[in-house]
């Protein structure tokens, strides 16, 4: 049976659960800001978006400013007010080391949600902490990730640059569109191919065979953001 359910991110913002960038390389000014009271000089607000342990010890998370001092659960439901009608899905048949990138971009983007399709288990260590902000699903295989694009109204849309598939750069990406990519090497598996109702390419002028997976996803990320994004809510 497909496990469709979606994957909730850890709650609360101590400190002892710091990420990969949630640090000081040693390399320049220290990431973020400082304790509320040494940055303002100002009383602590009251609002209860804000986090009174950040406010204390200062916010070093991988955050805009915009966010600085919000506990998670505030900016989670944030941005799930302005979230767009884009969702990105990955096939993990082999522990695919690109997820986390895959994840990361699409927090960047303000994608819906990111699908793994496949083994649950990723490395997330290269989404960079995005995933405590990002809605992740789990489907057992791409029929169950089919099912649930239609049911919610997304045109599937594959990316891989195989016979058959269109220039991305000569497409219109639908509005409510899911994203399906594969994994680095085989690419989108033939049953994802089948499914799909379009499969979009990257035009390439090199020698290499194949973009990396993580760049791909970049690329048809912001291509979809170029056409269909209000610009102007950019940070």
């Amino acid at each position: 049976m497909t496990d469709q359910s979606e994957v909730t991110a850890p709650t609360g913002d101590a400190a002892s659960e710091a990420g990969p960038t949630e640090w000081h390389s040693g390399i320049g000014a220290p990431v973020g800001v400082g304790p509320w009271l040494d940055e303002r000089g100002a009383p602590l607000p009251d609002d209860p978006r804000y986090d009174p342990e950040l406010l204390a010890e200062g916010d070093r998370r991988n955050v805009v400013d915009a966010y600085r001092y919000w506990t998670r659960e505030a900016i989670v439901a944030d941005l799930d007010t302005r979230r767009h009608r884009l969702h990105v899905a990955i096939e993990n048949w082999g522990h695919d080391a690109n997820i986390g990138t895959v994840v990361r971009t699409a927090n960047a983007f303000l994608a819906g949600g990111v699908h793994i399709v496949g083994r649950r288990r990723w490395n997330r260590r290269g989404a960079m902490v995005t995933d405590r902000y990002q809605h992740l699903y789990h489907h057992d295989d791409v029929a169950g990730l089919i099912a649930w694009a239609r049911e919610h109204g997304l045109t599937v849309v594959a990316v891989d640059n195989t016979p058959g598939s269109v220039r991305l750069e000569e497409t219109e990406l639908p509005e409510n569109c899911l994203l399906l990519f594969g994994q680095e090497g085989p690419g989108v598996t033939d049953e994802a191919s089948s499914a799909a109702a379009l499969t979009v390419s990257i035009a390439q002028f090199g020698s290499t065979r194949s973009i990396n997976a993580g760049v791909a996803a970049g690329i048809v990320m912001h291509a979809w953001i170029s056409r269909h994004a209000d610009l102007g809510e950019a940070w």
